[in-house]
């Protein structure tokens, strides 16, 4: 099982090992959790969620990546019913506003740009079509950024014998709403929730695991395996066990989030909006029953009140409640495996959801642990893998984060100071490569691949100074000819969808704002 991929042969090795799995917490981390373990790992491990009514859930609206559609594909969840449930509509990717300099914006779309040839990606051909004056811009040959402007949407047809669409797509939802149809799922096949607040925690005198937590009403709940979704404290994996956190607010500056829902206005846009700001960026992200929005900002170039006030101003429609403030520290836990004890989405960590990586995350994580399950035990060579496997793909993501930041052409403070930052080696060696020839190697099995690195370099002004010689071995008629021919297929494609709405009301409209309210309950 690779990681995100929901192909699990763990579940007959459940033996001498973690037998019990106390899971702390509910939210998306907690339910995500449950449902994925009690799909795998079935009858052979009994698995209990701890919640308490009476602490809130961050989050008011999601937007994800395409590996969630394996997440849900490998729990067997109907595409159609969890859009439905969850008032969700679909996602082609993101629209960047304003990041480079005021009035400019690019798309960091789904799915594939072009078809290169032979061992040449396509975007060298396209490099070398703008160095010799070529105005075709890069977006022009994907169908999801094309989708994307026209506000269409459908799923892609790519039947044997036919060319690929190159679509690609994943969810907007309701996080709430999503956690409800998880539980659900969850308790379905046998999952124990019990409401009660973690009060403490005793840890095993001899080797430091946890031995037990003991909630409110003094009940002590014991385990084999603890997973920490308690949320930003860390009531296990920090509070408990001391695990350290690593804090990349020198690279990420902002440490703040004010969030609130809007009546949903104009066409259902297919795409998350991230708009700067002076102090940070916004947020647009358009369900079928409301518009989540949010300000990321940082406390030291702007006032809390400043910044409920410049959301309030930015948006598209009527607010729907009061802004949500939020506080964080951009980084993660020093080990996401401590001991006894996996922590999973807050709890293991933060990083502001500028490429809607959050869900990813606690879904790789969950994956990560079913591969390396303690079906015989704690085992350190498997709790070490699981932590050099985190570590890398958070800093993956930390670098991809960073990019937007510092390549920008802003004034202001921030903007400034993200333009002047010292860089990660490894993701100064990216942009090295980039800016010289237009090459991109994607290491390992990084989250972002190449065509999201090249959107994101692309879009926030990067030139470079050549491209790869390969390119130069068609005449130029023929390459005039190789990207009409991209650009007729996008054309095509793009033209034989339906408007967003259209589909969504076709294929999985969802119970109107009253239902959804009344089954998140």
């Amino acid at each position: 099982m690779k990681v995100g991929v929901f192909v699990c042969d763990t579940c007959s090795m459940v033996e001498a090992g973690a037998k019990t799995i106390l899971i702390v917490g509910g939210g998306t981390a907690g339910w995500m959790a449950a449902a994925a373990l009690a799909r795998f790992l079935g009858a052979q491990a009994k698995i209990r969620l701890v919640e308490s009514d009476e602490i809130g859930t961050v989050g008011v609206g999601e937007a994800s990546i395409p590996q969630i559609r394996l997440f849900n594909s490998g729990l067997g969840l109907d595409e159609d019913e969890f859009l439905r449930a969850t008032g969700g509509t679909f996602k082609l990717g993101i629209e960047f506003v304003d990041w480079l300099r005021p009035g400019h914006r690019y798309m960091h779309a789904f799915g594939t740009i072009g078809r290169g040839l032979g061992l040449t990606p396509f975007h060298h051909y396209w490099l070398r079509h703008r160095a010799e004056g070529g105005e075709t811009p890069l977006w022009a040959f994907s169908a999801s950024a094309q989708a994307s402007r026209q506000n269409r949407f459908a799923r892609p047809d790519d039947g044997a014998g036919r060319l690929t669409s190159g679509i690609t797509y994943a969810f907007h939802f309701d996080a709430t709403l999503y956690a409800a149809h998880l539980r659900r799922y969850a308790e379905a096949r046998g999952v124990d929730r019990t409401e009660g607040k973690v009060v403490n925690v005793r840890l095993r005198s001899e080797d430091g695991f946890i031995e037990a937590v003991t909630l409110s009403n003094g009940e002590a709940l014991t385990a084999d395996l603890f997973i920490d979704c308690s949320g930003f404290r860390g009531l296990l994996i920090e509070q408990a066990l001391e695990t350290g956190y690593e804090d990349w607010s020198g690279w990420l500056p902002c440490d703040r989030a004010i969030a609130v829902p809007s009546e949903p206005m104009g066409p259902l846009a297919p795409y998350t909006r991230s708009t700067a700001r002076e102090a940070g960026w916004q947020w647009r992200i358009p369900l079928q029953h409301r518009t989540g929005n949010g300000y990321v900002y940082s406390s030291r170039y702007t006032s809390d009140a400043e910044a409920a006030e410049t959301l309030l101003e930015n948006l598209d429609g009527r607010p729907l409640g009061e802004p949500r403030p939020l506080r964080f520290v951009t980084g993660k836990r020093r080990k996401g495996w401590n001991r006894n004890c996996v922590a999973l989405g807050l709890a293991a960590g933060f990083m502001e959801p500028l490429e809607s990586t959050s869900i990813h995350l606690i879904q790789s994580a969950i994956a990560r642990l079913l591969q390396l399950f303690p079906a015989r035990g704690i085992v350190p060579a498997e709790v070490a893998e699981y932590n050099r496997q985190t570590d890398f793909e958070w800093e993956a993501i930390r670098d991809f984060l960073i990019l937007h930041y510092h390549l920008n052409e802003r004034n202001g403070p921030l903007w400034s100071a993200c333009r002047e930052m010292e860089l990660p080696d490894s993701l100064a060696h990216k942009l090295a490569l980039f800016r010289a020839n237009g090459r991109i190697f994607r290491v390992q099995e990084e989250l972002f691949t190449e065509l999201g690195w090249l959107q994101v370099m692309t879009g926030q002004g990067v030139v470079p100074a050549g491209h790869d010689p390969l390119a130069d071995q068609l005449s130029r008629a023929q390459l005039q000819e190789f990207l009409g021919l991209a650009k007729r297929h996008v054309d095509h494609v793009v033209s034989g969808m339906p408007a967003h709405r259209d589909f969504i009301a076709r294929h999985c409209a969802a119970l109107g704002r009253a239902g959804l309210q009344t089954q998140a309950r």
